[in-house]
């Protein structure tokens, strides 16, 4: 199952207001990498359909897994 939001299981987490465990986030960490993988797998055609563009593509690709979205952060 891809997810390309925040999993139902760290949505539901975060509605009681607790911090992620450390568990919690070696899970998003690892689905955030998974995502970025698939992104630069993605052909031209692909990603323009998206509104991407390779550069795009490649540079979030490149990105840490500390440099996560915002809603990844909580």
């Amino acid at each position: 199952m891809t997810y390309t939001t925040t999993p139902p299981a760290l949505q539901a987490h975060r509605l009681h207001g607790a911090p992620k465990s450390w568990l919690a986030r070696l899970r998003a960490a690892g689905q955030l990498r998974r995502e970025r993988r698939a992104l630069i797998r993605l052909s031209d055609q692909h990603l323009s359909d998206i509104g991407v563009t390779r550069a795009e593509a490649e540079a979030e690709a490149n990105r840490g897994l500390w440099d996560a979205p915002n809603h990844w952060k909580r």
